[in-house]
């Protein structure tokens, strides 16, 4: 969410924000409903301080007859307040709809483009493993080592349902104590965060109202959430930090699910997109400085490259466009790692800040150097994903025989080399 008084001196870069993201915002309607809900504010105000001071002579009189003219005001002036209040909440309602659908600004450097087709590769790492056999996917790979059952992950959760099982959950503990070990020496503190979460952490952290669909709704009217991002988000909600205490910096693990609804017919098989996954989430506040959060979200994304490094994986950078950049998304990198039976890399990182974006919806501030409260910014980024990162691991270390062999940086955890048949 953005501040109401910056969005009515900055029309211009709103509708541009919106043009750019590619979003069907109209700014002239919340600036009409702005005003309505401004006019009807004064008038609502106005008429409490009229029943205030009517309520005042009423009580500092004795003359009956003076007391009964008074009552006759206030008689009025309620029933005058109780239309205007009336008349005020359909339209507080929509300003606050419509507030919510503002688009944050994008950095200036993020690039032009409708979609996810109009990313921009910035730059590459690793190289991309040449085999002397035709490799196998990693669906084939898990079943024919008997680290994953997709058929009983059906039959027991349904459409996208997995088990993973021996070495397949044996790698997958390795994956995260190795990436969680990584990033608590570089200053992350620890956190095993809910999954479960209400409508207002989601409000908050901005994944409703646009993301509904794609999350699992209680029938308590609680949500399943798609990230630990969203509970790391609200551990500050309603609290003022000390800057000095500044930048907070999370490394969160959580169960997370997605409905995947807009995703009908993709990756219908394996570990790529599942509707029950892990991860392993880097969250940072810091203090309102753009600057600030340039050289995070640089460190962020620095981070998930040394993990993906460290495992010996081929990836790649790229810049999001604005038209597949979220609703509060200032700027935002994927890392994506090479899947060699696809031919082509796949999303396993994604990393973003929102400057006052979310904090202001979860109102986190902290005290300035001037005493003065300001909201904190905010950036995330995923440290590493489950199942889908082994997509791309145990493809790229496939060996002919069909054998898996383990990057060296997890053998430590696995307690061997090489994953084959027993």
């Amino acid at each position: 969410m953005l501040d109401i008084k910056f969005i009515r001196d900055n029309r211009d870069l709103i509708e541009s924000a919106a043009r750019k993201k590619h979003l069907p915002f109209d700014v002239g309607a919340l600036l009409e409903a702005d005003k309505k809900r401004l006019d009807l504010l004064s008038k609502v105000e106005t008429l409490r301080a009229e029943q205030n001071k009517t309520s005042e002579k009423v009580a500092g009189t004795n003359d009956p007859a003076v007391r009964e003219t008074f009552i006759n005001q206030m008689r009025t002036l309620k029933e005058d307040l109780k239309r205007k209040e009336d008349e005020l909440k359909p339209v507080l309602q929509e300003w606050q709809k419509l507030m919510l659908s503002v688009p944050n600004v994008p950095d200036m450097s993020v690039p032009e483009g409708k979609d996810e087709n109009e990313n921009l590769e910035i730059r590459t790492h690793g190289k991309k493993p040449q085999f002397s056999f035709t490799p196998k996917d990693h669906v084939e790979l898990l079943e024919s080592l008997d680290m994953a059952d997709f058929e009983r992950g059906t039959k027991t959760a349904g459409f996208r349902g997995y088990f993973l099982k021996n070495e397949g959950a044996l790698l997958s503990f390795a994956i995260w104590q190795y990436t969680i070990n990584h990033l608590v020496k570089k200053g992350y503190s620890p956190m095993i965060v809910p999954s479960l979460v209400t409508r207002e952490v989601l409000l908050g952290s901005g994944y409703l109202p646009q993301g509904e669909e794609d999350l699992y709704k209680t029938q308590d009217g609680s949500y399943l959430a798609g990230t630990g991002e969203v509970s790391t988000m609200a551990y500050y909600m309603g609290e003022t930090l000390l800057k000095k205490d500044l930048p907070k910096k999370f490394l969160s693990f959580s169960s997370c699910f997605r409905r995947e609804a807009g995703a009908h017919g993709k990756d219908v098989k394996g570990a790529v997109r599942v509707h029950e996954f892990f991860k392993v989430e880097q969250v940072i506040l810091c203090e309102a400085s753009h600057e600030t959060s340039v050289i995070l979200h640089e460190e962020l994304t620095k981070n998930s490259e040394e993990i993906l490094q460290g495992l010996g994986l081929a990836y790649r950078v790229t810049l999001i466009c604005g038209g597949d950049l979220g609703l509060g998304q200032v700027k935002k990198y994927d890392l994506e790692a090479w899947v060699p039976s696809q031919g082509k890399y796949r999303e396993t990182h994604s990393a973003s800040y929102f400057h006052d974006f979310q904090t202001r919806r979860l109102n986190i501030r902290y005290r300035d150097d001037d005493g003065k409260l300001k909201f904190a910014h905010s950036l995330n980024n995923t440290a590493i994903a489950t199942p889908r990162v082994l997509v791309a691991l145990i493809e790229q270390y496939q060996n002919k025989d069909g054998s898996i062999t383990v990057p060296e940086a997890l053998r430590l955890y696995m307690g061997k080399d090489v994953i084959q048949k027993n």
